[in-house]
């Protein structure tokens, strides 16, 4: 079986897939994390008025033609007042965000000041417009304030806000059902077996899905037999928008996955040409009988089941079903963006395009961790990011290296 590059692997996903068009309306308060249905317009100018952008004095330019004209301050407008038009040669005492009365152009700082009484001594000479933040400067009324598909971080909130929206409209929460199989696997707090291991993928898989914001159906550890892992998979097809799973998924005696969803839909095993995480499962589980869909939903369901070593279950979460999750959520951008770093070490590199555990180290240098297995995940825990090895590439200690930091990925 020929593998696919990482690139064509990402492709097929992305392909393969519809996002959900179902949506809300929910507090603007409670929409971390969501994605924007419908573009937001801004029903007002921001700012509202002419303002000041600094504790200060507004008067004319041109009443101040040297440094130290003295003016009389005949009025004082705190943030949220509302000042009268100002009379030549006079000064108002302004504060930060305070309308600029009319008939002012510029503010001077209250620190190139001095006051003596009702009089303001102003030792700048001032020009025209300074220190003054124009209506509508940072959003004008009806301008698009925040694209559909945008994915609404404090940021975006914020700017929502700003414009009065307390409410917006969001498409509703992926819904994903995730399980494990195997006999072997307990769950922590539960003793082992001689040949168990705890079940560490549902937890690390678990957390991943609820930082990009996912509804997670956990159906817990399903019996080793096929009767079982059918019936799992119909339970999941029939309330969740994706079914992911970790290992099992080969062509053992005991291994149930793969005749279970060919049995339900379809499947695809991909031999990906990544490192770690080389072996993928892709396929449609049907929603049985007639189920009620939503608009735009099919009557399929996308599966995935991802390998079963703990770091690889990572690695290929983060690069490969986390953009398929962002794409069935319906967020406009889909791939992380890397940055440029230093690498502080000599590596020889593979055949395969690697995704290497590494943090950035306070002189800006990337460090790799010491054990690169696909079993070690105390590497996931200590890196702060992963380092974007294309195949072949021998690096170099100095050489400028790929870095995707975990605030990109998770």
């Amino acid at each position: 079986m020929s593998l696919l590059s990482f690139e064509e692997a990402r492709e097929r996903l992305l392909a393969k897939v519809l996002p959900v068009t179902a949506s809300e309306r929910v507090s603007t308060f409670l929409a971390h994390g969501r994605v924007l249905a419908t573009a937001l317009v801004s029903p007002i100018d921001v700012p509202p008025l002419d303002n000041s952008s600094m504790d200060g004095y507004a008067l004319r330019a041109a009443d101040v033609p040297a440094a130290g004209a003295r003016l009389v301050v005949e009025q004082r407008i705190p943030a949220g007042g509302l000042g009268h038009t100002l009379a030549p040669g006079t000064a108002a005492r302004i504060f930060t965000g305070a309308p600029v009365p009319a008939g002012a152009d510029a503010v001077v700082m209250q620190e190139r000041c001095a006051r003596e009484g009702d009089t303001v001594i102003v030792e700048h000479l001032p020009r025209a417009g300074e220190w003054i933040r124009r209506r509508g400067e940072d959003i004008a009324a009806g301008s698009r304030v925040l694209a559909a598909g945008c994915l609404l971080g404090p940021a975006q909130l914020g700017l929502a806000a700003s414009v009065g929206a307390a409410e917006l409209e969001v498409l509703r929460r992926l819904r994903v059902a995730l399980f494990s199989t195997g006999d072997e696997l307990a769950m922590p707090g539960e003793p082992l077996k001689p040949g168990g291991i705890y079940n560490s993928n549902r937890y690390t898989l678990r957390a991943l899905l609820e930082n990009l914001g996912c509804t997670v159906a956990d159906l817990d550890i399903v019996p080793d037999n096929l009767a079982a892992t059918r019936a799992a998979l119909r339970a999941a097809a029939a309330e969740n928008d994706l079914i992911l799973t970790s290992g099992g998924v080969s062509v053992g005696e005991e291994d149930h996955v793969k005749p279970a969803v060919e049995a339900e839909g379809s499947l695809a095993l991909w031999q990906i040409a990544i490192k770690p995480g080389k072996p993928l499962a892709f396929g449609q589980v049907k929603k049985s009988g007639n189920p009620k869909l939503d608009a735009g939903e099919t009557a399929t369901v996308p599966f995935i089941g991802l390998p079963g070593n703990p770091v690889s279950s990572f690695v290929t979460f983060v690069m490969l079903v986390r953009p398929l999750i962002r794409k069935l959520q319906g967020a406009s951008e889909h791939a992380p963006r890397a940055v440029a770093a230093r690498a502080g070490f000599d590596w020889a590199g593979d055949a395969r395009r690697e995704f290497l555990r590494a943090r950035l180290d306070e002189d800006g240098s990337v460090s790799l961790f010491p054990n690169q297995s696909a079993g070690v995940l105390t590497s996931c825990a200590w890196a702060d990011g992963l380092l974007d090895n294309p195949p072949r590439q021998a690096i170099r200690r100095g050489d400028t290296v790929r870095f995707l930091p975990f605030s990109e990925l998770l």
